[in-house]
């Protein structure tokens, strides 16, 4: 279903070829305007960038990636930027938070471990100090674990549960990592996608905003939901999680959304919606 809103201006888009930002443009076609993909210079006044890498993975195969993509590439086009009728709507990431007080809160100190963790908080605080400097205005949405329309196409190292998922379709056994116990925050993409428009419009000028659903979700239950839905003979076992795996990103996860909620934000898609098509 496409979404057209005809009452703001047209958003530049970079990283429209990402899962969420793709989706975004899909969802709102009628309110963005491309930049092509060496294009730094913005086409409007209203950006939302969605450029970075996925995952935490990089630092095995690429040192500087992280780097690279998620530093090095937003200080291009913040050279652009110096205008001050610019607002820069920053997509970020729960991992910028680490281990920290749970529900977290925008306003929570931050403790990234990983190479993409940190430069995400990096690429936050240059684009803080940037637009401090400039009067540019800015917004950052952090956003939670994003699932749905073909998040399953995704790498396994990327989304673990479409992985395990596909496990259960095949009846094979799925090992979850501290039987299951650690919790997260996840939001079908759509809802996300809407989450970040209504930021992008009715949000106050230099805040950060936590989107996602607010539901501490164990992956245990999201794994036996789909189980269940699938009729699967899976045996769900447990296994101690690697190292890295506890080095780059917090056991438990979840949000609070009490911003977002202010600005009206419903989800529409339960997650039991979300698993039910992720099964698909």
């Amino acid at each position: 279903m496409e979404i057209v809103n005809k009452s703001i201006m047209k958003y530049s888009i970079y990283g429209a070829t990402g899962f969420v930002g793709g989706n975004f443009c899909r969802l709102f076609s009628d309110n963005v305007v491309l930049q092509n993909r060496d294009e730094r210079k913005p086409n409007t006044n209203e950006i939302i960038y969605f450029i970075s890498t996925v995952d935490n993975y990089n630092v095995h195969t690429n040192i500087t990636l992280d780097v690279e993509t998620n530093l090095k590439v937003l200080c291009e086009v913040l050279d652009f930027c110096r205008d001050s009728n610019t607002v820069f709507n920053f997509i970020s990431s729960w991992f910028v938070y680490g281990e920290t007080e749970l529900p977290a809160k925008e306003e929570y100190y931050c403790r990234p471990t990983g190479f993409y963790s940190i430069t995400k908080k990096a690429a936050e605080d240059l684009l803080i100090s940037f637009c401090k400097t400039y009067g540019v205005k800015y917004r950052i949405l952090r956003l939670c674990n994003v699932m749905g329309n073909g998040d399953g196409k995704v790498s396994a190292k990327k989304n673990a549960l479409s992985y395990m998922i596909d496990l259960l379709k095949k009846n094979e056994d799925v090992y979850l990592y501290d039987d299951g116990t650690p919790i997260r925050d996840i939001m079908h993409v759509n809802d996300v996608c809407r989450a970040i428009d209504l930021v992008c419009r009715e949000g106050k000028f230099n805040e950060i905003y936590n989107i996602g659903s607010g539901q501490p979700t164990p992956i245990s239950a999201i794994i036996e939901t789909a189980k269940e839905y699938l009729g699967s003979t899976s045996n769900i076992k447990s296994k101690e999680a690697p190292e890295f795996h506890k080095i780059v990103q917090a056991k438990d996860f979840w949000m609070d959304t009490t911003k977002l909620n202010r600005l009206g934000f419903t989800q529409q898609i339960s997650n039991e919606q979300i698993i039910q098509e992720l099964c698909q």
